[in-house]
């Protein structure tokens, strides 16, 4: 249709967001599904949050705000970097967007320009290129191996590197792997970025407060103070305080870029929305109690879908290290039949057999640049992955 941008051809829709309505149209047909496809806690939005929102509505507080936030969450921000990560930002270099979504976009557009390159390690989160190629630049994937526990080595990184290399793309923990880095390995990326000062670093830290094991997080500019002022840190309300849908992003980084960035959010969404950006005040300043006690349960729920997956014929299941997603390779039942004749070639025909066959609704490794893997999310209830890791064993072991 030539009514349509060019640009909209170079991107896919979200495939996570995809299967997720699959499944959401599925149940309301009627059939029996578990949706393991969304990246969304199942608890509650803790209610002194809540509360706060409300408070926020009865004053009032339901005007335009300032386009990339309210002082008072832009301080709560600057002092959440300063407790938790040991980063000193004024409220300056802080930027609130609707959700993180528009801080890559707004990051990406303001500073990319054609030709330009963009490192994005694969297994990917599956916005990360499409929003690259939106801003016109270049995604040039990394792929990593499940034996390196889905970890980017530091020689692969400098290979990559080139002139036109303007940013590298860092999650930890990773969506869709569950992959965290530990401040060693960290330091072997960091020590290589150091080296090239063409190169910026988006670090996304959205499951920072998702990790198991005694494991301590740590993010590239508190690592390495020298790549501090070419480093834009990433975070938000979403995934530690199951506030998904209010929709509040936030980063910290050098004041030209914030400016910039503040530029494009001005003539796209503006503000975000300010009953959110007051609970998201709560949410940083408030009690954190709650957070260490939930991570507590997603580990509990994690070890049992690794024991439970690993059961399954022809699946091998890593443990990750953190975030609420498993990414278990299926190459064991590439090749095989279903009961009814069809064969598995890719991950993608897996995961459509899989629901066809028994209701599970799980996200394809293509659509996360490495196969063949899927990606489970454990952000549901214990019972609900129990009954799916039965369903899976059972499928796998209907494959000839």
């Amino acid at each position: 249709m030539g009514f349509i941008s060019d640009s909209l051809s170079r991107i896919k829709p979200s495939a996570t967001m995809a299967v997720t309505q699959k499944a959401r149209d599925l149940k309301a047909a009627g059939v029996d599904v578990i949706g393991l496809g969304a990246g969304e806690p199942d608890f509650d939005t803790p209610d002194n949050i809540k509360e706060a929102a409300i408070e926020a509505i009865r004053r009032g507080e339901t005007k335009y705000t300032a386009v990339d936030g309210i002082p008072e969450l832009k301080e709560a921000i600057a002092g959440k970097f300063k407790r938790e990560n040991k980063l000193d930002y004024k409220t300056s270099q802080v930027f609130v967007a609707p959700g993180g979504k528009p801080i890559l976009y707004n990051a990406m557009m303001a500073t990319l320009n054609p030709g330009d390159e963009v490192i994005i390690p694969a297994p990917y989160w599956v916005s990360y290129p499409d929003i690259v190629l939106l801003a016109g630049g270049t995604p040039v994937f990394l792929e990593t191996k499940m034996e390196d526990g889905f970890k980017l080595r530091p020689e692969d990184l400098e290979a990559a590197i080139t002139p036109k290399t303007k940013w590298f793309i860092f999650n930890s923990p990773s969506n869709p792997s569950g992959a965290a880095y530990t401040r060693e390995e960290l330091k072997k990326l960091t020590d290589v970025l150091k080296r090239y000062e063409n190169v910026w670093v988006l670090t996304d830290d959205m499951y920072e407060h998702l990790v198991y094991d005694n494991f301590d997080f740590t993010t590239p500019a508190q690592v390495e103070p020298a790549l501090y002022e070419r480093t834009l840190t990433m975070n938000g309300v979403s995934k530690a305080y199951a506030m998904t849908g209010w929709r509040i992003g936030y980063c910290a980084g050098p004041e030209p870029l914030i400016a910039a960035m503040r530029k494009i959010q001005g003539q796209s969404t503006s503000n975000p929305t300010s009953i959110s950006q007051w609970a998201a005040v709560e949410a940083l300043n408030g009690p954190q109690d709650f957070i260490p006690e939930r991570a507590k349960v997603f580990k509990e729920r994690r070890d049992l879908v690794v024991k439970m997956l690993n059961e399954a014929e022809g699946i091998e299941c890593p443990v990750p290290e953190g975030a609420f997603y498993v990414y278990p390779s299926c190459a064991g039942c590439i090749g095989k039949k279903t009961p009814e004749g069809k064969t598995i070639d890719t991950d993608e025909d897996f995961a459509t057999a899989l629901l066809e066959a028994e209701g599970v609704a799980v996200v394809h490794g293509e659509a996360f640049g490495l196969s063949p893997f899927f990606r489970i999310s454990y952000a549901t209830s214990t019972e609900a992955l129990q009954e799916a890791c039965k369903r899976i064993q059972k499928f796998c072991a209907s494959l000839t």
